[in-house]
């Protein structure tokens, strides 16, 4: 009975399920509506609270024609919310209508750059998913920050600055657990810095400039572990900062200037700060010494500590990536400071004439920088200097006499610059001078007489590179006590002077590269403690000295390319310190000794030498030829020689005649001079044999090749090298790259004298530094040509562009920002710079590619592969390229200027071009040489086509997200423009000078020094836009 009964209920419980189902659908529909209905209203709410000042009226079309979802700056999901409202920058005007915190699914609200005003809507706070909202750059956004905002607790970025807020800044802030970016400048905020902001351990920028703020800094802000920006200059601020701010390794930025801060810096200050680019702290109270742990900072490009009353002696920051110019205000360190060391950073710019009034400084160092402009003659008020080092620059003009009033000078270096003019004879005031360095400029006329009777000289005398002429005086005999005497690459005249032999101290003495003549003078013998004696490419005559064997210490000889006559003396062979010995392209002749360095076929260099015979096997010399007695004698002993004998010797001529016939049938190019010999003695090691390389690249194996070229190939090894000059010293295990020439290929032997020669005129920090070189046979007994680099662990540029999918070299992955593109058109433009404007003669490069582009561990370029590279003698830029290749051009196709088809002269316009091919490359991932570029369309054209307003369309797709602002950058900075605007006006002029430089008419190309100039100006630019500076 029961079971009947229920029997009839199950289609009743159907039905009421079935009706259950519909009202449920039904009012969800209606809900849905609801909400839509509602989000349409917030949205009219918010047009009818602004006016829309702009002539195109971008919301004029917020109406019913079309569904909100699709109302510019609305982005909605599938369903129909409202997830982002984007309006900035459109010069709106009016309030933000409370109406906007209706928009309850919003993640994203984007209203800066605007000129609303009045309150910030307390609604916002019901705003539970919001993560991004951006009020900055409205100058009119007054009041307080609304308690209410406390209910934003999913808020990442939040970005106020740039308005008219009043008021404390909320404690609640710190109880934001996802809040990243805090941006609270330029408002009028007052009260004290609440210490509940340490609380927020994903925090990576805070700005709190330009406020009202008093009191001092929480301590626990130093302890955020992901802080990168912290800026809080322009306030009101006191007491001391807190040392763990100078012990955090994340901080990239600290700005904290014109406060009142004070207290002294903890000595430790920098030592583990390896990410901090920019430190801030001038116009503030602080005192004690300014730590010399801040030049271990190894990423610092900027620093500022002027107006405060610090005090010490030492301040160091060599070594690092200090950028922008000296101000004049460097006048005002403090007193006390004996030693200014800024060596080895990217300071431009000209050396304020102010700096002479820093009288208390014993050592200026401002060496290897981007200095330009002249010495300013005021450095000679500082009288107490003992060393000015000034090498590694660009500086011009004349040396200033008035360094001949700095008489307390132990050192003098100028090198490596591009002074010109006559050497001052008020050098010779220097009394103490115990170093002088003037290489590598452009000086002219003869050396003062009394620069030679500088009896303190005991260090160095370099002069070399120069266009000095004249002969050497006789008052070199008063350099008793110096040790290195270096005049090569000149135009010195007239014989070497007997009374070079009274500096009984010397151990170098390097006389290459210049117009003596004469004889080698005989008593050059009594200078017993020489180590290095350089005469080549001169104009000597006469035989070699055999006195010169009675110099036991003397460990390298070159007497290449003279005119020396008659035999090599036997006496050589009794110089077991010797290790070079090149006598190559003279008129020697006779017999060759066997004995000591004769025996080394690797340290020993006798082409170019037709009368020479004899000498171990190895050298492949011709037999002498018999004197009469010696042929009585064997006309008398060989007809009583056994057969077998007679046999073994016919057997032995045969097998000779087969070696003879072999390396015939090679062709070996005996034009072709030793590297070492071209090079002029800039190898920093001594020369490496071919079995050293072989041990190093395990037998050139292909786990070690790194790249392959046109003329060969380049392998990583790992090389014990010995310092040139110290042979006793123990060998330092160097990372090294070994490129091989591959002499079967044509044009490889000129290759490689012409890179040789070129690495002989040029030393800069983004030229590929050589370290030594290999000339000889390999194992088969074949000529082998190998030049040993500083190896740079990140390759080649090419490899992080990725542009070239044919090469088989692996691309890497991780992109580079738009500051290390910067970093790396400004290496680039100064090592071209260099080559052409300080280089003498002036090179030509004519390869400038991205994969002759080398980057070390720090992302530092060099420029390498300067096998094609062309010098410029007195035909100037007018000098044609004479290449013997079948193509008739030098360069790479896609990179060759129009011009070099045309007329095939070489000119520094064609590396400028090259460069803008490179630098538009570098920027838009692109090759010239891509399958996109066909029917005529080029690299620059396609690139022209977009610029500037389109630039996006061009871009390397790794820096869209950088430009479009959806990278986690800042998009607001304090000058009103976004991080991301700045970005892309960085990379606008970037593109505009590598534009510049690749127009197709030569003179209508800038040079490759405004084109450095402009670069630097833009990364430095691009850097201060980061900082929010």
């Amino acid at each position: 009975m029961a079971a009947a009964q229920a029997q009839p209920a199950a289609p009743h419980a159907l039905h009421l399920l079935l009706s259950l189902t519909m009202f449920l659908l039904t009012a969800g529909a209606q809900r849905s509506d609801s909400d839509s209905d509602i989000e349409r209203d917030a949205l009219r709410a918010f047009r009818a609270s602004v006016s829309d000042a702009s002539l195109s009226g971008a919301l004029q079309s917020w109406n019913g024609t079309l569904h909100f979802c699709q109302w510019p700056g609305v982005a909605c999901t599938d369903d129909g919310h409202v997830t982002s409202l984007n309006v900035s920058g459109l010069g709106l005007t009016g309030t933000v209508s409370a109406a906007v915190g209706n928009l309850t699914y919003l993640e994203y609200l984007v209203l800066e750059k605007n000129q609303l005003s009045g309150r910030i809507p307390a609604s916002i706070g019901g705003l539970r998913r919001l993560r991004y909202l951006s009020l900055c750059d409205n100058g009119g956004i007054s009041g307080e920050i609304p308690d209410s905002l406390r209910g934003c607790t999913g808020l990442q970025f939040l970005y106020l600055n740039n308005n008219s807020l009043t008021g404390a800044i909320p404690a609640w802030l710190g109880a934001l657990p996802n809040l990243t970016y805090l941006y609270l400048h330029q408002n009028a905020l007052s009260g004290e810095i609440p210490p509940s902001l340490g609380s927020l351990t994903g925090l990576q920028a805070l700005r709190l400039d330009e406020n009202c703020l008093r009191g001092s800094l929480p301590a626990g802000l130093a302890e955020l572990p992901s802080l990168q920006t912290f800026s809080a200059y322009q306030n009101l601020l006191e007491g001391e900062i807190p040392p763990g701010f100078f012990n955090m390794s994340s901080l990239q930025f600290l700005v904290l200037t014109n406060n009142a801060f004070r207290g002294v810096l903890p000595p430790y200050a920098g030592a583990r700060m390896a990410n901090l680019r920019s430190l801030y702290l001038g116009g503030n109270s602080l005192t004690g010494p300014i730590p010399a742990a801040l030049g271990k900072a190894s990423s610092l490009t900027s620093i500022v500590l002027a107006n405060n009353s610090f005090t010490g002696q030492v301040l160091a920051l060599d070594d690092n990536k200090l950028g922008g110019q000296l101000p004049g205000s460097i006048a005002r360190l403090p007193r006390e400071i004996q030693a200014l060391n800024l060596g080895k950073n990217r300071i431009s710019g000209s050396i304020p004439p102010a700096i002479g009034d820093l009288i208390g400084l014993t050592t200026l160092g401002l060496e290897s920088n981007l200095l330009n402009g002249t010495i300013p003659a005021g450095i000679g008020n500082m009288k107490n200097l003992t060393k000015l080092a000034l090498q590694g620059n660009r500086l011009t003009g004349p040396i200033p006499s008035s360094i001949g009033d700095l008489t307390q000078l132990l050192e003098l270096d100028l090198s490596s610059n591009a002074l010109s003019g006559f050497i001052p004879d008020t050098l010779a005031n220097l009394n103490h001078l115990t170093s002088l360095n003037l290489s590598g400029n452009a000086l002219t006329g003869q050396v003062p007489r009394e620069i030679f009777s500088l009896p303190s000289l005991s260090s160095a005398m370099d002069l070399s590179h120069n266009q000095l002429d004249g002969p050497l005086p006789s008052d070199v005999s008063s350099l008793t006590n110096l040790a290195q005497l270096a005049l090569s690459g000149n135009k010195f005249s007239g014989q070497l002077p007997e009374e070079l032999e009274q500096c009984q101290s010397l151990e170098f003495l390097d006389l290459d590269f210049n117009s003596f003549h004469g004889s080698i003078p005989p008593s050059l013998s009594k200078l017993k403690g020489l180590r290095r004696l350089g005469l080549a490419s001169n104009g000597l005559s006469g035989s070699i000295p055999p006195e010169l064997g009675n110099m036991s210490g003397l460990q390298e000889l070159y007497l290449s390319r003279n005119d020396l006559t008659g035999a090599v003396p036997e006496e050589l062979e009794d110089l077991s310190s010797l290790v070079e010995l090149d006598l190559s392209y003279n008129h020697l002749d006779g017999s060759v000794p066997l004995r000591g360095i004769f025996a080394n076929t690797s340290g020993l260099k006798i082409a170019g030498n037709a009368g020479l015979c004899g000498g171990v096997p190895e050298l492949d010399l011709p037999r002498c030829p018999a004197s009469r007695d010696t042929r009585w004698l064997l006309h008398i002993v060989v007809p009583v020689l056994s057969i077998a004998l007679f046999s073994a010797i016919l057997l032995s001529m045969f097998q000779w005649y087969s070696k003879v016939a072999g390396q015939t049938d090679k062709k070996p190019d005996d034009a072709t001079p030793p590297a070492d010999d071209v090079l002029g003695g800039m190898m920093n090691y001594q020369r490496i044999s071919y079995a050293g390389l072989d041990r190093a690249t395990n037998g050139f194996a292909d786990t070690n090749l790194i790249g392959v070229g046109k003329f060969g190939s380049v392998y990583l090894g790992a090389l014990p090298l010995v310092p040139k000059g110290a042979p006793d010293s123990a060998p330092e295990k160097v990372a090294v790259a070994v490129k091989v020439f591959d002499l079967c290929q044509v044009g490889a032997s000129k290759t490689f004298v012409s890179e040789c020669e070129a690495l002989r005129n040029v030393r800069h920090r983004n030229l590929v530094r050589i370290l030594t070189c290999c000339v000889g046979a390999d194992a088969r007994g074949d000529d082998f040509r190998a030049l040993v680099f500083e190896f740079m662990p990140n390759y080649s540029l090419d490899r992080w562009l990725g542009v070239n999918p044919r090469s088989e070299e692996p691309r890497i992955v991780k992109s580079l920002s738009v500051i290390q593109r910067l970093n790396i058109a400004v290496d680039i433009a100064d090592a071209l710079c260099y080559l052409h404007t300080s280089s003498v003669p002036p090179i030509v490069h004519c390869d400038v590619k991205p994969s002759n582009v080398l980057l070390g561990e720090d992302m530092r370029a060099v420029v390498g592969d300067l096998g094609l590279a062309k010098l410029l003698h007195e035909s100037g830029s007018h000098d044609t390229c004479n290449d013997t290749s079948t193509v008739g051009l030098r360069g790479t196709v896609g990179y060759i200027p129009p011009e070099y088809g045309t007329t095939g002269k070489v000119s520094t316009h064609g590396d400028v071009y090259s460069f803008g091919i490179t630098l538009l490359e570098i920027f838009t991932g692109r090759s010239p040489t891509d399958d996109a570029f066909k029917d005529g369309l080029t690299l620059m054209e396609f690139v022209a086509a977009s610029f500037p307003d389109k630039i996006e369309q061009v871009l390397d797709r790794a820096l869209l997200p950088v430009v479009q602002g959806i990278d986690g950058q800042v998009p607001c900075g304090s000058d009103g423009g976004g991080a991301h605007v700045s970005e892309r006006g960085c990379l606008v002029s970037a593109v505009r000078v590598a534009l510049s430089c690749a127009r197709a008419v030569p003179l209508e190309r800038i040079s490759m020094a405004d084109a450095a100039t402009e670069l630097r100006s833009i990364r430095d630019a691009c850097c201060a836009h980061s900082t929010g500076q």
